[in-house]
C-alpha cells in the first residue's frame, strides 16, 4: 500500500468565458494555468446555440485535453474546472464541471469552496425526491436552483441564500454565465476581459495566459449575468466584511496571481519582510524552501541585510510523493522531491523559510538533510502563524489530532524538526503583509490558525472536509 505525503491542499479552480470564438481551446490554457489547484480530474462545459456539450476526465489537465477534438467542443461559452478530490470522492462522477439536461434546458455548474451545510441540504432534498448523481457538495446547488424551474438570477440567488459556506460558482444555462461569490469573500474569484469577450477565473494568471486585461474582483455576496445584453450585476446577500482566505496568499495560489487587488508574490515578501523584524537571528544566509516560500526568503534576506541563496533544489519532474510506509523509504520520497546544495550550506548558519508547518514530518526531514549536508545551524522561520485548526471551507487541511500546531508549543515544534531555533509570523505580521487597505472593509481569513471561523460550523455535519 502507497501512502501520499498529506499537507494543504486547494481543492479546485474554476474558469468561464462568454463570448469568444475559442472558448474551449482557451478553457483548456486558462485550467492548465490553475494546474496547482487541483490535480484529480479537468473538465470543460460548451454551449453552442443553447445546447450544452461537455467533456470530462480524470488526470491532469494535458492528459484530459489531449484526448479531445475541440471541433466538436465549438461554441461562445464554455465552463471549465480542476479538481482536488478528497477521501471517497474521487469518482469521475464528481469531475467538473456538473452538466445537467432537462426537456426544456440545460445547465452546467463549477465550483470552488465548500457547502458547510450540504449534508442538511442533500437529506432534505431527497426526502423531497431528489435523486443525486454525485457524491459532490454542489450538486446540491443544481437541485435547490432546479426546484423553482426556470433558472434565472432570482432562483439562483434564492438557492445561494439555501447554503452557507465559503463557495466561488459558475453556472452555465443555455447562453447565459453566471457568476457568484459567497457573502464573506473567502475564495478568489475574477472578471476580465479579452476582445470582446468575457473571463471569469479563480485566479488572474489564467487571464495572463490567455491575454485577457483584468477588470476586477467580483464583490462578497455578489452575483454575476453574462449574456447577450452584457455584463449585469445583483446582489443576493448583503456584503459583508471581506475575509479572503490567508493560505491563498501563503501558499495556494501562484505568485503572479492578483487576489483582491493584491499581488500574491509581494504579500509573501512582506510577511518575509515582517518575519525578519519579528525573528531576527545570527546567520550567515536565507534559503526557502520550493517554490512557495522562495518569495518570504527574498523579503526575509532583503529586511534581514543577508545573502538570499539557492539551497534547496527542487526536482520538476516529481509530481506529489507517494511513499512506502517505511523510514528509510520515506527519508528518499522527501529527497526525490528536494534535495540541499552542499556547496552553499556547508558550514554555514542557515535560516530556512518555510511558509508553514502543517505535520512536521517534512520539515523535520529537510532540517536533517540541510545537517547532512554540512549546515552548522539550521534556523527555521515560519511565514505564517502555527496552523492549528482545520479548514471547512474548500482546503484539503489534515485533522486537528494530525496538525503539529495544535498539540505542540513553538518550542516544541522546534525540537521535534530538529532545528537550532524555530519562530512563526504573527497574526498581526501576516494580516499587514496582506490586507492593502484596513479602511474599506477588507479583512483576511485565518480561521486554521486561530480557530475563529468568519462562517461558524453548527454541529459536526457542517463540519465535514469538503467534497467539492
Amino acid at each position: 500500500m502507497l501512502a501520499e505525503i498529506k499537507g494543504i491542499n486547494e481543492e479546485c479552480g474554476v474558469f468561464g468565458i462568454w463570448g469568444h470564438e475559442k472558448a474551449a481551446e482557451l478553457t483548456y490554457y486558462g485550467l492548465h494555468s490553475m494546474q496547482h489547484r487541483g490535480q484529480e480530474g479537468a473538465g470543460v462545459v460548451v454551449s453552442k446555440d443553447k445546447e450544452l456539450t461537455g467533456y470530462k476526465q480524470l488526470g491532469l489537465v494535458n492528459d484530459v485535453f489531449k484526448q479531445v477534438k475541440f471541433d466538436d467542443l465549438s461554441g461562445k461559452i464554455a465552463l471549465g474546472h480542476v479538481r482536488y478530490a478528497t477521501q471517497g470522492g474521487k469518482g469521475l462522477e464528481n469531475v467538473q464541471p456538473l452538466l445537467f439536461q432537462s426537456l426544456t434546458s440545460g445547465m452546467a455548474l463549477a465550483h470552488n469552496g465548500n457547502l458547510m451545510n450540504a449534508t442538511a441540504l442533500r437529506e432534505e432534498l431527497e426526502k423531497e425526491g431528489s435523486i443525486f448523481q454525485t457524491t459532490s457538495d454542489t450538486e446540491v446547488l443544481a437541485h435547490l436552483m432546479k426546484r423553482s424551474g426556470e433558472i434565472n438570477e432570482t432562483t439562483i440567488s434564492e438557492a445561494l441564500n439555501r447554503v452557507k459556506g465559503a463557495y466561488a460558482y459558475l453556472i452555465l444555462e443555455d447562453d447565459t454565465l453566471y457568476a457568484a461569490l459567497d457573502p464573506t469573500g473567502i475564495r478568489p474569484l475574477s472578471i476580465g476581459r479579452i476582445g470582446e469577450a468575457y473571463v471569469v477565473a479563480s485566479e488572474t494568471c489564467a487571464f495572463d495566459q490567455i491575454g485577457a486585461t483584468f477588470e476586477r474582483e467580483i464583490l462578497p455576496g455578489e452575483l454575476i449575468k453574462i449574456n447577450q445584453d452584457g455584463l449585469t450585476s445583483f446582489r443576493f446577500a448583503p456584503r459583508g466584511k471581506r475575509q479572503m482566505c490567508a493560505m491563498e496568499y501563503v501558499y495556494l495560489s501562484r505568485p503572479d496571481s492578483d487576489l483582491n487587488y493584491v499581488n500574491v508574490h509581494a504579500s509573501r515578501k512582506r510577511m518575509g519582510k515582517e518575519l525578519a523584524k519579528e525573528a531576527p537571528v545570527d546567520a550567515d544566509l536565507v534559503i526557502g524552501v520550493p517554490d512557495s516560500s522562495i518569495s518570504a526568503a527574498i523579503g526575509y534576506a532583503e529586511e534581514s541585510k543577508l545573502p538570499y541563496e539557492m539551497g534547496i533544489i527542487k526536482n520538476r519532474y516529481v509530481g506529489r510523493t507517494f511513499i512506502q510506509p517505511s523510514q528509510e523509504l520515506r527519508e528518499l520520497g522527501v529527497k526525490m522531491k528536494l534535495s540541499p546544495v552542499r556547496g552553499i550550506v556547508e558550514g554555514k548558519r542557515v535560516i530556512m523559510i518555510d511558509d508553514s508547518i502543517v505535520r512536521g514530518t517534512t520539515s523535520r526531514r529537510i532540517v536533517k538533510m540541510l545537517k547532512e549536508a554540512g549546515a552548522s545551524e539550521v534556523h527555521v522561520r515560519i511565514a505564517s502563524p502555527p496552523i492549528t485548526d482545520p479548514c471547512y471551507y474548500g482546503i484539503d487541511m489534515s485533522t486537528k489530532e494530525e496538525l503539529i500546531g495544535a498539540n505542540n508549543s513553538i518550542e516544541e515544534i522546534g525540537e521535534i524538526i530538529g532545528a537550532d531555533s524555530i519562530a512563526y509570523l504573527s497574526e498581526q505580521g501576516l494580516e499587514n503583509a496582506i490586507v492593502k487597505d484596513k479602511t474599506i472593509n477588507q479583512g483576511v481569513c485565518m480561521a486554521c490558525m486561530t480557530g475563529l471561523y468568519p462562517v461558524a460550523p453548527a454541529d459536526e455535519k457542517e463540519m465535514d472536509i469538503s467534497n467539492c
